[in-house]
């Protein structure tokens, strides 16, 4: 197309085209084009970038109309589900295909990227190497037992990482399952999941709605889209039928123009849209968490101290060469000091305290799915246990939002909630309530549901469902019923043509939405809808009971706005409707059309009270969220009457304080008396918090829990002046929010105030909030909050791309279950740590104390790796998936800096760690005579050198006495022990070779130990002063199933180990002992807890609600 027009040029041609006009196109009968429709056809209507190409392809088959035909398709009643069915079998489902997944062998690969195990892979193939040359027969073992333990480590590690990576494919698979999208079908308006679509199907997009498949445009005006998620274009971009009809998938509809929706023709879907053919070869990255970090940092330091104690035990142990060994074999020993070295640093560095962090998160994501929580950003879900601040949304959130008008002024005479029932609308009011609740809405009824089916109330009757405003719904409903009887929907056919006629969908700034119709006699009508007292105030006449228009005097005024406080007081929201006429187009303004002139000179016809029920479990939720130290603060439309009774009915507003309106607020500004009451404030509307300052909203914020009349940028104020997020830098960035005003003169006059005043009176940092929203216009203050919580039901997908959980059932005590969950997973990573923290130095003090000592380690390379697979993979399987408890929100929350381990669990870890050193040092040193079994690791038999039976050694003796003197020992290791090792040093090493070792003393100590741990999983579970560690344990299936996995792993690796693990079947004994020895952990976890030591109270945060 070589003409180029101006947006407004392009509107014009828009309207005046007979080959395509604005409204609902028709389809042409025509036999131009009998070719069947394939994909690629559909793909060259589709290139990316390609937009002028493609309308030049779309042009040569006709056109929409020619595509239409092509598809067999009306483009006013949709496809039939015959088609539907035959055109998903030819074209495939609206599904993107998945980004490629790693496969199980190549996180395998990688898991042995770690550092730690390539030194101890090496360090094991050299001890095997020495080992066999030294002693073919038995001298690989240990080389090979501990390359068996790394590759077990190797397969546990990719095995959670790739059910990691399962479960979130599943999590992001069930995050779509409550999506849905307005589709036309057999000239039946439905709301399906857009993976139902195909091509051909008609969908009704809104200002708001994502765009659920690539698409052209049919019907609207004025429609721009923003598609900067999928070609980076910062604009808003104008659709049109004249140069860009097409709509992609993944991107929004920013605004609909002078139209309810804009109706798109789907043409590619799923594999074959723009965004599936990028996210195809899509591969994501995973992104640590906030605590994650935290505990990178933890692991790093607890690595560093690991270090240090490898470097002393290796030292120890080259020592305990020439000090045990006479400085033989100085190769094999340095080699096996490395090995234990290398394994003091693997348990050392706990490696599961990220896996905890990942289990926990993943298993609380999929929970917290059953808690109508979708979690969208994984690090809101910690953060969320954290909040101190929830700014929500009244409507659908702490309401129904099933609204029903239920009293109201009409026509001059008010009736009240019994007698509304009843009323007969006389005919003036009837028509101008029907056009102006008919036309200037873009709510529809659903009768049918997506399998076609009537849908219906808990009595069986017919009950349609509202899709779009609750408000606007409420009006639809009252036409329906009552004295009224009048069917929206032809009047909306009858009256409105969107290429003739113009709509403004609601403006949050005005208040209002707006309609300008042009009647069958060529004169204009404009109605308007919206709030109440901002409405009234523009209107100069009003309807009388006789229908009659007569002038508002002072009087009327009075009455009338008596009535809009009176029924806000009882909680109902109340909507003004009105209306002006002119004798024709012509004495309207030259911009009507892009600025309706719905300001001025208004016809008041009537004000509706609308009841929203509040939800039944609000007041229990809020009362909840603030005895865990949440500031539950409500940002409404309403008024501040209404906002505030409904905010006492729902237990927001705690105590007493001042109302601050607009109006008081003008008269107070500039006042000292102002700073006095801004800290007792517990309401106030928007215009007037947002002309504080600085120092004045932190006054405010102390008390308020209520912001009536807000604006989307009111909300975002609030925000940002409570967690700091977005605050101005320098003077650079406040001058882009301020381009008119002097810097040093205003900084510390307007909001939202800068980076260094802000932190100047925050020494502990800002809160942390959560923010309710549902509309495009939110996504700034769900984008500025630390976690953004939109609406599945009522919100826009604007909304829900700009949030981190989306709440599916829009209720507020969902909110409150995901602060439980995100303190769960806080207190999860934190049980695991101080049970993971006990394993570390006990086991490292008694590896260095043991080589110290002179003895062989008492805990070997491969009993070490197997301590550390179970206490970390499993420990954290079991601690990270504690379900919440409601005690978790009988506090406040933590500060963003407060250290993880508290003083109580400090106490906890030391305590333990003491008793446990105590017990293993005692069976270190004294445990051979307390069990009556041999000290260390004892050679029960001995043979000779083979050939060597006549060789000298040292003393010049020869060996071959040694079969003579003890023939008569059962185990000559006992005759080597009582004849030769006093007495003969060096003769060991010189004749014999030990065949049979017993390893009775140091299995009982590494029983000992592993038992310890066991029990103390269970003294992990509190984490504060609660003696009683078994509290819940019947809830927790995950913790049980551990532990029994664990024991029959130990009693496996005990019984079948061998000389792979030096390990040795204990008796029945043996058995009973080292377990007793083991349950000592419970009563010293109960003693421990009557310690004094509580949390410090500088590190929590939060609010005492006021009185």
């Amino acid at each position: 197309m070589s003409e180029k027009y101006t947006a407004e040029e392009v509107e014009l041609k828009d309207l005046e085209s007979n080959t395509q006009p604005a409204g609902m196109a028709q389809i042409i009968p025509s036999n131009a084009h009998k070719q069947p429709l394939s994909q690629d056809l559909l793909d060259s209507l589709n290139v990316a970038q390609e937009a002028d190409n493609n309308k030049k392809n779309l042009d040569n088959i006709g056109g929409t109309n020619g595509l239409a035909e092509m598809l067999k398709v009306n483009l006013e009643t949709g496809l039939t589900l015959a088609q539907v069915e035959e055109y998903r079998e030819v074209y495939g489902p609206n599904k993107f295909p998945e980004s490629p997944m790693k496969s199980f062998f190549q996180l395998y690969v990688e898991s042995f990227n770690d550092t730690t195990l390539i030194i101890l892979i090496i360090a094991a193939v050299v001890s095997l190497v020495v080992g066999y040359i030294e002693d073919p027969e038995k001298g690989w073992i240990e080389g090979v037992a501990i390359l068996i333990a790394v590759q077990i480590v190797a397969v546990v590690t990719a095995t959670n990482d790739y059910s990691k990576e399962l479960q979130f494919r599943q999590l992001e698979a069930s995050a779509g399952e409550d999506d849905r999208c307005t589709v036309i079908r057999e000239g039946n308006v439905l709301r399906i999941n857009p993976t139902d679509l195909v091509v051909g199907d008609i969908v009704s997009v809104k200002t708001g709605d994502g765009i659920p498949a690539d698409g052209i445009l049919i019907s609207g005006t004025g429609v721009k889209c923003n598609e900067s998620a999928l070609t980076d274009e910062p604009e808003d971009l104008l659709k049109n039928f004249l140069s860009d009809p097409f709509f992609l998938s993944s991107c929004e509809v920013s605004d609909t123009g002078t139209s309810a929706d804009a109706k798109v023709l789907c043409i590619g879907i799923g594999a074959n849209s723009q965004w599936g053919k990028i996210k195809a070869n899509l591969a994501g990255e995973a992104v640590n968490t906030p605590l994650q970090d935290k505990l990178d940092e933890m692991v790093e330091i607890i690595g560093k101290g690991g270090f240090g104690a490898a470097v002393a035990t290796f030292i120890a142990l080259v020592v305990m060469i020439w000090v045990k060994h006479d400085g033989d074999d100085v190769v094999h020993h340095v080699i096996e000091a490395f090995i234990i070295g290398v394994t003091i640093v693997v348990v050392a560095i706990p490696e599961g305290l990220p896996l905890a962090v990942t289990i926990s998160l993943a298993y609380s994501t999929m929970k917290m799915l059953d808690d109508k929580n979708l979690i969208r950003q994984l690090q809101a879900c910690e953060t969320m246990g954290n909040a101190t601040n929830i700014c929500t949304d009244k409507t659908g959130t702490l309401t129904e939002n099933r609204m029903a008008v239920v009293e109201g002024w009409f026509g001059g005479a008010h009736l009240d909630q019994a007698a509304f029932p009843n009323y007969t609308p006389k005919d003036t009011v009837k028509a101008n309530m029907s056009l102006n609740a008919a036309v200037n809405s873009t709510v529809f009824l659903q009768h049918k549901d997506e399998k076609g089916k009537l849908i219906v109330d808990g009595d069986d009757k017919p009950r349609p469902k509202v899709v779009g405003s609750a408000t606007e719904g409420a009006l639809i409903l009252m036409l329906r019923g009552g004295k009224w009887e009048t069917d929206y929907q032809a009047v909306r056919d009858m009256t409105f043509s969107a290429s003739r006629d113009m709509q403004f969908p609601f403006n949050s700034t005005k208040k209002r939405s707006t309609v300008i119709i042009v009647d069958y006699e060529g004169k204009p009508k404009m109605v308007v809808k919206g709030a109440s007292e901002v409405i009234f105030e523009d209107c100069t006449h009003f309807v009388d009971t006789d229908g009659e228009t007569k002038p508002l005097d002072d009087g009327k005024r009075a009455e009338i706005n008596g009535l809009i406080n009176a029924m806000a007081g009882r909680a109902l929201r109340t909507l003004a409707l009105a209306h002006r006429s002119w004798d024709n187009v012509n004495d309207l303004p030259p911009d009507y059309r892009t600025n309706p002139p719905d300001s001025q000179e208004l016809v008041l016809d009537a004000v509706v009270g609308i009841i929203d029920p509040l939800r039944g479990d609000v007041k229990d939720a809020v009362k909840t969220a603030q005895g865990a130290g949440v500031m539950v603060r409500m940002v409404t439309g309403d008024n501040i009457i209404t906002a505030c009774a409904i905010a006492t009915q729902c237990g927001i507003l705690t105590g007493k304080g001042e109302m601050m309106s607009k109006e008081r607020y003008l008269t107070l500004k500039g006042t000292p008396e102002l700073e006095a009451i801004l800290p007792k404030t517990m309401a106030i509307e928007g215009p007037a918090f947002r002309d504080l300052t600085p120092k004045q909203a932190d006054m405010l914020l102390e008390r308020c829990q209520v912001m009536a009349r807000s604006s989307p940028d009111d909300k975002y104020l609030m925000v940002t002046r409570l967690n700091g997020h977005g605050m101005p830098k320098d003077e650079k960035e406040w001058k882009d929010l301020h381009p008119n005003l002097d810097y040093n003169e205003m900084k510390d006059k307007i909001l939202p105030g800068y980076e260094e005043e802000w932190k100047s009176t925050r020494p502990n940092g800002g809160h942390i909030v959560g923010v309710t929203g549902d509309g495009t216009n939110d996504a700034p203050a769900l984008k500025a909050s630390d976690v953004g919580l939109s609406m599945g039901i009522t919100g826009t997908q604007v909304a829900k791309n700009a949030s981190d959980i989306v709440i599916l059932d829009d209720k507020f005590s969902s909110i409150v279950k995901a602060i439980m969950w995100g303190r769960s997973v806080y207190d999860n990573i934190r049980r695991f740590l101080q049970f993971q923290l006990t394993v570390n130095v006990v086991a490292l003090v008694l590896v260095f104390i043991g080589s110290v000592a002179g003895y062989d380690p008492p805990l070997n390379a491969v009993m070490m790796l197997w301590v550390n697979l179970i206490m970390d993979t499993l420990g954290a399987l079991a601690l990270g998936t504690e379900a919440p408890t409601p005690d978790l929100l009988d506090r406040k929350p933590y500060l963003r800096d407060a250290p993880l381990v508290s003083k109580p669990m400090w106490r906890n870890i030391l305590c333990q760690s003491l008793f446990q050193l105590i017990m293993l040092n005692v069976l270190l040193f004294f445990g051979a005579k307390l069990f009556d079994v041999n000290d260390g690791n004892w050679c029960q038999n001995f043979e000779v050198q083979e050939g060597e039976e006549k060789k000298e050694y040292s003393e010049g003796k020869e060996c071959g006495g040694f079969t003579a003197l003890c023939a008569g020992y059962e185990h000559n290791g006992v005759c080597f022990d009582e004849l030769f090792k006093v007495q003969e040093p060096g003769f060991e090493k010189d004749c014999l070779k030990c065949m049979g070792n017993d390893y009775t003393h140091f299995t009982i100590i590494f029983n000992a130990f592993v038992f310890c741990q066991i029990f103390n999983e269970f003294n992990a579970r509190s984490i504060g002063s609660d003696w009683n560690c078994f509290r819940g344990i019947l809830q927790s299936k995950m913790f049980g199933l551990v532990i029994i996995m664990t024991l029959g792993l130990q009693v496996f690796i005990v019984g079948v180990g061998g000389e792979f693990t030096r390990t040795i079947m204990l008796s029945g004994s043996q058995w009973w002992q080292s377990i007793v020895l083991g349950l000592i952990s419970f009563p010293v976890g109960f003693a421990m807890r009557f310690i004094p030591m509580e949390e410090d109270p500088d590190t929590f945060f939060g609010y005492d609600m006021p009185e």
